[in-house]
């Protein structure tokens, strides 16, 4: 799971994908190669999600959107998406800007940063890429403790 990097001089590296619900609550994780693009993991990621379960409204089993960056912009995926009952909303290369995603990228940015804040990912520490996604989902899962813990003792005040 590690391969050259583009920008860093051909070193071997590793990219986090992570795909969070609105509170930023990591609800899949995976790593790859940093020569591999980054629209190759969405297909694994979308599948990973577990079931949403609602407390109010309708009962869902799946979230209903999808917001991304224009790297995971392609017919392919937007057809896939939507057969699996997922609206997209993914800027398109050339022809929107980015910006308007930014009052909902910076979710994901703190996804990406609460794992982080787990010294073991910083750097990347062990050769087999399977212990490290090990790591990367014992932090998402100790995010999502943290995260739904804040929530009860708020409920509970």
């Amino acid at each position: 799971m590690t391969g050259p990097n583009p920008v860093d001089r051909g070193k071997k590296g590793s990219t986090l994908h992570v795909l969070s619900e609105a509170q930023g609550i990591p609800l899949a994780v995976a790593v790859s190669g940093a020569n591999m693009h980054d629209s190759l993991a969405l297909k694994p990621l979308i599948r990973g999600i577990p079931a949403v379960r609602s407390r109010r409204g309708p009962r869902r089993r799946r979230p209903v959107k999808l917001r991304a960056d224009k790297a995971y912009f392609s017919a392919e995926h937007l057809a896939w998406l939507l057969g699996r009952g997922l609206v997209a909303r993914i800027a398109r290369p050339g022809i929107e800007s980015g910006e308007r995603l930014g009052r909902h990228r910076w979710k994901i940015e703190r996804s990406i940063a609460r794992l982080f804040g787990y010294r073991r990912l910083t750097v990347r520490y062990e050769r087999k890429g399977s212990h490290f996604l090990a790591f990367l989902g014992l932090a998402a899962a100790l995010t999502c403790y943290r995260k739904l813990a804040k929530l009860a003792t708020r409920d509970n005040l």
